[in-house]
């Protein structure tokens, strides 16, 4: 399988889950701004919408978004547990979870990261994304992750997307004119998280540690 994938960015997500299921793929960086892979290959034949994550799993089979990559990956290895079982009804949570953390998280960034093209349209979104992370700072403080007791695709997720965030415990190619400093639940779940090895392997390869 191959892995296509921007550093720092949502990518770092099926990164992470790819080691944690000690799957064996093939990491290949995309360039940002030209969208040519490293091996020198046009991204856009990958993927004509030209955004990572991307995953390769055979000649004409790859998937394109992802919370799909993740829960496929997670699915190879079902005994880890990093999704819940296909028909249950905590696998229609970790979706709900998921879709929560695409449209309100991951796109409610996209104004911040782009500031000086949104203009005034910041002004709403980011009182918007605080408070989205406010609940899930709350939520934190009923379990360890956002699951429940063990760690799942959706903490690697949130976890790629709060690196763009600012705060002293953060680091990331990206920043966002948004601080977490006092979201203790929040910062306590990152730096566990964080601790993770198959997260300090990701990271570790993306070149940001």
């Amino acid at each position: 399988m191959k892995l296509y994938h921007i550093p720092a960015s949502c990518s770092l997500s099926p990164h992470i889950i790819a080691h944690e299921a000690g799957l064996d793929i093939t990491l290949i960086k995309v360039d940002y701004n030209n969208h040519v892979t490293d091996e020198g290959a046009n991204y856009y034949d990958v993927n004509a919408l030209g955004y990572v994550p991307a995953l390769e799993i055979e000649e004409g089979r790859i998937l394109r978004e992802g919370p799909a990559i993740v829960q496929y990956l997670a699915d190879l290895k079902p005994e880890l547990n990093l999704a819940p079982p296909n028909g249950t009804f905590e696998r229609y949570q970790l979706q709900e979870c998921l879709n929560f953390l695409s449209s309100e998280i991951h796109k409610g960034y996209i104004p911040l990261l782009y500031a000086r093209l949104s203009g005034k349209w910041v002004e709403t979104a980011k009182p918007k994304l605080e408070k989205r992370y406010a609940w899930i700072n709350e939520q934190l403080g009923k379990h360890p992750y956002l699951l429940g007791d063990s760690f799942s695709v959706a903490d690697a997720y949130l976890f790629a997307l709060t690196g763009w965030g600012q705060a002293p415990w953060l680091t990331s190619y990206y920043k966002a004119d948004i601080h977490f400093d006092t979201l203790n639940n929040l910062r306590a779940w990152y730096e566990r998280v964080r601790e993770r090895p198959a997260v300090q392997k990701a990271l570790q390869e993306e070149g940001l540690v």
